[in-house]
Order: structure tokens, then sequence, then C-alpha cells
């Protein structure tokens, strides 16, 4: 009878336990989705602004400059690691770490499955830090420097080759994935 007792105390702790530790990741699952999510329309507003103003060319500038600006204010603001990555990536600056680069693989096999782009993301602990990862799908306004080299305007090439001799960042249809919001916690 006291062994029956030990084992369903034992039981009930470790349910509880159990418990916590998921409302924790849950706690941090959120935390992380709602930091990724403030880039891309912090990002877009000025991109949009940008390209009316100066088209598709002066808007490379953007993404070059002020994308890292705006993630990196993010960062500070909450005390975390905000940044884009991509598996083709236009800076080195964008070049994902192991973990990421496996993300961005299985995002790429979850889209090939026929997975949703905009469903696409993972958190876990990963070491002492929770990793999270957003897909950032390609858009129509990406294409203008994204897209196919046959079809870019010829200002946008070759500002894209003066800024990025090595870039490895066209060639995109929309629908694809263009990379991710990485979050550390």
């Amino acid at each position: 009878m006291m062994r029956k007792k030990v084992i369903s105390a034992t039981v009930a702790l470790l349910a509880t336990v159990a418990s916590f530790a998921h409302a924790e990741e849950d706690a941090r699952l959120i935390k992380a989705r709602a930091l990724a999510d403030q880039l891309p329309p912090k990002l877009g507003a000025v991109l949009k602004a940008e390209i009316a103003k100066s088209g598709p060319e002066g808007a490379i500038s953007v993404c070059r400059d002020e994308a890292p600006k705006i993630a990196k204010e993010l960062s500070k603001e909450s005390g975390t690691r905000i940044r884009r990555v991509s598996l083709q990536q236009r800076s080195c600056k964008a070049k994902p770490d192991k973990w990421e680069k496996a993300v961005l693989e299985e995002f790429d096999r979850r889209a090939a499955a026929g997975e949703p782009l905009t469903t696409l993301e993972k958190g876990e602990q990963v070491g002492s830090k929770y990793r999270y990862m957003k897909a950032l799908p390609v858009q129509d306004r990406c294409l203008n420097c994204h897209g196919s080299l046959e079809t870019m305007k010829p200002a946008v090439k070759a500002a894209l080759e003066q800024h990025y001799p090595k870039d490895k960042a066209t060639g995109y249809r929309e629908g694809q994935i263009r990379g991710a919001i990485s979050v550390r916690l």
C-alpha cells in the first residue's frame, strides 16, 4: 500500500514538473515569436518607402544597412539576439550557424512536403539558450533584387555587383523561402 502511494506521488510530481517545463517553453516560444514578428513589418515599411523614393536599386541599401540596424535595436530592447539568416546569403553576416542551417534545411523539406510557408517555425532549447526561427517567404517586392537575373533591371544588377560581388541570393520565385529570422533568448 505504501509503495503505491510513493509511486502515485512520484508520478504526480513528475507530471507537475513536466507541466511547469512545458509552460516555461511555451512562454519562451511566445516571446521569441513576438520578437521575430516585429522585424518584417518594420523592415517592410522602410523598404516600401525607399522603393517608392528611389526604385529597387536604391532599396538595396535598406536590406544591407537598415535591416541589421532594426534587428540590432530589437535585440538591444529585448535583451536577445535577433538576425536574418539564409542558405543563399548576399552578405556573410547572414550565414547561418550549424543549428540555423539545419532548421533552414528542415523548413525547405517541410515546404516541399506542402506545409504553408507562413507556418514554418521552430523553437527549442539548445544548450543554455532557447533558439527560435521563423521562415521568411519571398514576396513580390523581394523579386526586384532576389529574383531572376534575366528579368532583373540593369540598375539593380549593377548595384548588386558593386555591393555584393559574391552574391548568392538571386534566382528566387515568389512563394519560396528566402531565409529566416533567428532569435536567441
